[in-house]
């Protein structure tokens, strides 16, 4: 007996097993990571997100597939965390959009809600990275709405989808060169494919096991495929199914005069104002206008205001097409080509790989109580920043910080922790600090949600010695566009480093990596190795110093060793005798010393 059409029972069905595979497989995704570094986190990410969604969903179930994939992506949403689990709630985001009329779904509406659900993932992605997690959803939605013209059975069609994802995954390799490198495929993407699994177990289960041939093909392990002949060119270095969802060097690669659509502008339209206030606004016809010469246009209007994103070669031309509806509010323009070039000369990439920017916390996410103040008694700034050790966040603190949210890269804050955060801060513009490239998304998508509360000001910092240098470079006398440049101007100028362990043996370009042996990550790449830690911190220096009269910061792990730390303080004194050295105690989890080098 086929599965004709899909309600919300069943598909509730279908998303509780998914996350329940995803939450069995959540240590094999978190091992899948390119870096041999111990704090790799997708599959957490990826599982408290899911586990977010679930919750929301068994508390509001609805038999409408509409309700119910509404009710999912609400949860999914406020409890999104990191870059992998942003992803996933806007799969589910825009899936539950184009669910919304139904009671239920045939194969033509399904194919069709997952093409939407890859339409509002890209558009979540300032720059979307083929190879990743994104690619294999795009493929198996593409091929989904191809079969759905060729089938009515709900069960064949998430078979096909299901395989399709899996041919994808094993295709990453060919699209980003770091994967191939090191044998590997896309951790995010492997993780949807554990959640397809469980889609998969449900709807066979549902047909008393009557497509046998199916259940054999489609519902096998992750680690079976990756052995197939479609993979073959890398299948001995495939028994460790790795790789991060946003890959290190894919920016880096990246050519500067590549950036067709240089001016990043975001903007509101008050409708109540202006000239032409109250003018009928055509949605479709001012998103055809903006993509003449544009990309990654989202606009989200309602009577009042119009939230405009556009990426575009002529901005004057698009601030006069929004001058048609009323007048422009906050205004943020910003030059890709000029941010490019800054971070390349910086030695970063400008998307780097999350795994690279964090620490591991021991606790959980630091919850805050929320408070509003009456309007008169708002303070004009507000500072959130997200770190993990004790002595990290009284430096934080000590610049001014209201909020430190205890976070990194296994414990990533939520969206929701942030919008409790930004709502404990009695002031009127709310700066936040991510200080770590799988925390920027969560943030961002929490200042969203608050755009019609306050002013919220996301720096994209990436790792803690980013965060500080932004927090110090803060004068509360100056705008918040005047702050906002400042704080990225100072973030150019650092580079940071980190010291840790190998979790495993692997081959990292020229170098060598043992497992148990110290490795030196400067910005997005491995420099260095050595059995001993202080022959691993010297070589580390040695890329990060080039004038030799920097300042450099020195921050203490909790497990740092102190004799290290006097003999690494000697050693800079003597080999740069023009370099400020500064050693802090920062308590961090993981990471036996972080670095700053500051010009």
């Amino acid at each position: 007996m086929s599965i004709r059409s899909l309600n919300g029972t069943d598909f509730t069905a279908m998303v509780i097993a998914g996350a329940e595979q995803l939450g069995q497989h959540a240590e094999h995704v978190n091992s899948l990571n390119v870096f041999p570094v111990p704090d790799g986190d997708t599959g957490t990410n990826m599982n408290l997100t899911m586990t977010a969604g679930v919750a929301e969903i068994k508390r509001k179930s609805s038999a409408s597939i509409g309700e119910a994939a509404g009710i999912l992506s609400k949860g999914l949403l406020m409890g999104a965390r990191g870059n992998s689990g942003v992803i996933l709630s806007q799969l589910f985001r825009g899936f539950s959009r184009s669910a919304a009329p139904y009671e239920e779904l045939n194969t033509i509406q399904f194919a069709a809600a997952l093409q939407n659900g890859v339409d509002a993932a890209y558009k979540a992605v300032v720059k979307p990275v083929e190879g990743t997690i994104l690619t294999v959803a795009k493929e198996a939605a593409k091929h989904a709405s191809y079969y759905a013209r060729r089938t009515n059975d709900i069960t064949e069609l998430m078979n096909e989808v299901l395989l399709k994802a899996k041919e994808a995954l094993a295709m990453t390799p060919e699209m980003l060169p770091v994967l191939k490198q090191v044998g590997v495929v896309d951790s995010g993407g492997q993780g949807l494919v554990y959640i397809y699994e469980g889609f998969m177990e449900v709807l066979l289960k549902g047909e008393g096991g009557s497509h046998a041939s199916l259940q054999k093909d489609s519902v096998s392990s992750a680690a079976t495929m990756v052995k197939t002949p479609a993979i073959e060119p890398v299948a001995t270095k495939m028994a460790q199914v790795i790789a991060p969802e946003m890959p290190l060097s894919a920016q880096a690669r990246l050519e500067t005069e590549d950036i067709e659509f240089l001016y990043d502008m975001e903007f509101f339209i008050n409708r109540e104002l202006g000239e032409n206030a109250g003018a009928a606004f055509d949605e479709e016809l001012f998103r055809k206008s903006l993509s003449k010469n544009g990309d990654s246009v989202i606009i989200i209007a309602d009577d009042e205001v119009i939230k405009v994103h556009v990426h575009s070669k002529t901005p004057g031309d698009v601030l006069n097409l929004a001058l048609k509806y009323g007048e422009i509010t906050q205004i943020h323009i910003l030059n890709m080509r000029e941010q490019h070039r800054d971070l390349l000369s910086a030695g970063m990439d400008i998307a780097p790989s999350p795994d690279l920017f964090a620490e591991i916390p021991h606790e959980k996410t630091s919850t805050v109580e929320e408070a509003v103040l009456p309007a008169d008694e708002m303070a004009p700034y507000g500072f959130i920043a997200v770190s993990s050790g004790d002595g990290i966040a009284e430096i934080f603190k000590s610049l001014g910080v209201d909020v430190v949210m205890s976070g990194g890269q296994t414990m990533n804050p939520s969206t929701e922790d942030f919008v409790k955060a930004v709502r404990s801060i009695s002031a009127d513009q709310v700066f936040i600090l991510p200080n770590n490239s799988n925390i920027v998304l969560a943030a961002e998508q929490a200042r969203e949600l608050l755009e019609d509360e306050r002013r919220i000001i996301v720096i994209p910092s990436k790792t803690i010695p980013q965060g500080m240098a932004a927090a110090f470079a803060f004068q509360e006398d100056e705008s918040a566009e005047t702050n906002r440049e400042q704080m990225l101007e100072a973030i150019s100028r650092v580079q940071s480093g980190q010291v840790t362990h190998a979790v495993r043996d692997t081959q990292y370009d020229e170098l060598d990596i043992k497992a148990g042996h110290y490795i030196g990550i400067h910005n997005s790449k491995i420099v260095a190795t050595d059995e001993g830690m202080l022959n691993a911190c010297e070589g580390l220096l040695k890329q990060m110093l080039e004038s030799g009269d920097e300042v450099v910061t020195i921050l203490e792990g909790e497990e740092a060793d102190a004799e290290v730390t006097a003999a690494l303080a000697a050693w800079l004194e003597e080999q740069y005798p023009d370099a400020e050295v500064e050693v802090h105690q920062g308590g961090q989890p993981v990471y036996y010393y972080l670095f700053s080098v500051e010009s």
